[in-house]
């Protein structure tokens, strides 16, 4: 019997099979859907916008969205500036988190909280798109389509409990739409007193998480826990109509427009305090309106002199008549280092009567400190005369608002002549071959002048002016300009060493009346230094 049902298992089985597969077959075969059609293919440009989107979701939004516009040229400038914008975003995150970070690991018992690294990569981010809304108020409103696919490498360690834990952020992935807003426009530059920024979406975000070398991540349920947090989060501080708000100049301040001119002549100084070793001093005088951005105004420089006449003119800008006031400051003019103090006095302007001169002779303090001391020895006296000359019916002049306007030369100049200001303001790219502490020196018709030496520093900056009187104009001269560094340690081959030099033509200063620029030093390889020329007439 057993073999008997052996065989009878084996062939129901063989026929079930056999069945089997001609009955699929046939219902394969025979019964298929009699409705089914063939796709029906169309050209691109009858298709819907829906349609177009649902087959290309990387198509960027100037496609998509006729609103948008087309920034190609933004993403070449970002692309190039990529290297620097990096560092200045670097630091600028840095600055911003750590007083916050401060604030907050006492709640949680961390001893401290560092970025050991923290760079955005080489990628910079795209702009795939850009809308601007026209608004009657006084602002500017655009919406960006930013994507980023960037290969940052966030480093952050956190101590607690003598331990360390550094977490690590990688392959960072960001699309967002970013609403900016300038307002308001202010006619001071750069023409808008604050920036508010506003997602107008939850941003997507992707990123790769480390901790302790480990990618966390990875971790089933965490990645999509992890993405929901972080949109949630920065939806509920930034999501429209929260914004965040970067303050770039007071509103009030920027506003405000002139309302008169404070007309300031220079007269004299008595019996000035001997500041050289030799028993003199180089006085000239500086002013500065309070609340004025713009650099201050400079007489000449007298030397060997403690009783110095200049009888100079200045006109300075008033905005405030009720709360600004004039600073004048006497200085000692030093060939090298720092120019001393001689003694300063300020002027309130709400004390000057309108359209009425006021001769002044003012006692020079050390400073303007309350509770400064009284010193017994006199640093001597500065004798001015003032005039504030108010607008009548926003009648502002127009010389006001012209970028090259320069002051008068001082009373006394020949009507045919003038007063050449040669304002030396800073260097970058300078490379010595063995050593870098740059000064500039200056030759104009046989006179020689140099700034003060700066150390180790290959961008110095020195913003310091120099004046030549001249009987006629400088049309056919020419201004030698030359950076030298130069070493005092003992024992070096080349203690002075030319790092460049440019010769500038000055018949164009005599026609434009100002020029500031950049030049190209020869002899340097990317070395440049920025000049600049005003030619004043009395006139």
């Amino acid at each position: 019997m057993g073999i008997i049902s052996t065989i009878l298992g084996t062939f129901g089985f063989g026929f079930g099979t056999t069945i089997g597969i001609l009955i699929g077959y046939y219902l394969f075969i025979y019964d298929q859907s009699t409705d089914v059609q063939d796709p029906e293919i169309k050209p691109l440009v009858e298709l819907d916008s829906e349609a177009i989107a649902k087959m290309f979701p990387e198509i960027p939004l100037w496609v998509k969205n006729p609103d948008f516009d087309r920034i190609d040229w933004l993403n070449k400038l970002i692309g190039h500036m990529w290297p620097y914008l990096d560092k200045a975003i670097c630091n600028m995150a840095k600055s911003i988190a750590k007083p916050i970070i401060a604030e907050q690991i006492p709640n949680y018992k961390i001893d401290s909280v560092e970025f050991e690294m923290l760079t955005l990569g080489s990628l910079p981010p795209t702009f795939q798109g850009m809308k601007v809304y026209a608004t009657d108020d006084k602002e500017l409103i655009m919406e960006l389509s930013v994507k980023w696919a960037g290969n940052p490498n966030i480093l952050v360690a956190a101590k607690a409990f003598g331990l360390k834990a550094t977490v690590q952020v990688v392959d960072l992935q960001v699309y967002a739409t970013p609403r900016i807003t300038l307002k308001p426009l202010v006619p001071s530059f750069p023409c808008f007193a604050n920036i508010f920024v506003s997602l107008m979406d939850k941003p997507q975000v992707d990123f790769g998480l480390k901790l302790l070398g480990v990618d966390v991540m990875a971790i089933p349920g965490l990645y999509g826990f992890v993405q929901e947090i972080i949109k949630d989060q920065v939806a509920n501080m930034y999501l429209w109509p929260k914004t965040l708000c970067v303050q770039i100049m007071d509103p009030s301040t920027a506003m405000k427009k002139p309302v008169g001119l404070l007309n300031v002549k220079v007269i004299k100084a008595i019996k000035l305090k001997k500041k050289d070793f030799l028993g003199g001093s180089d006085p000239y005088v500086k002013l500065t309106l309070s609340g004025d951005r713009v650099p201050g105004k400079k007489t000449v420089v007298k030397h060997s002199n403690l009783n110095p006449e200049w009888n100079e003119e200045f006109d300075l800008v008033v905005k405030e008549p009720e709360s600004q006031e004039l600073l004048l400051i006497v200085y000692d003019w030093e060939q090298v280092g720092k120019h001393d103090k001689i003694g300063m006095n300020v002027i309130q302007l709400k004390d000057l009567t309108p359209e009425e001169p006021k001769l002044m002779t003012l006692e020079l303090l050390k400073s303007m400190e309350p509770n400064e001391p009284v010193s017994e020895k006199s640093r001597g006296q500065l004798v001015v005369e003032v005039e504030y000359k108010p607008f009548k019916e926003d009648n502002i002049p127009d010389y006001l608002d012209d970028p090259n306007a320069v002051e008068k030369a001082p009373e006394g100049t020949p009507s045919g002549g003038g007063l050449l200001v040669v304002i030396v303001h800073e260097a970058e790219d300078l490379e010595g071959k063995y050593h870098t502490n740059p000064y500039v020196r200056l030759l104009f018709r046989g006179e020689e002048r140099k700034t003060k030496r700066v150390k180790k520093n290959r961008e110095p900056r020195w913003d310091e002016d120099f004046q030549f009187p001249l009987d006629d104009p400088p049309v056919n001269d020419k201004l030698h300009v030359e950076v030298i560094s130069t070493s005092s340690r003992m024992g070096l081959i080349q203690s002075k060493e030319a790092l460049g030099y440019v010769v500038i033509n000055l018949a164009d200063v005599v026609s434009n009346r100002r020029i500031n620029d950049k030049y190209h030093l020869i002899d340097s390889k990317n070395g440049r230094v920025q000049i600049e020329l005003q030619w004043r007439t009395s006139s």
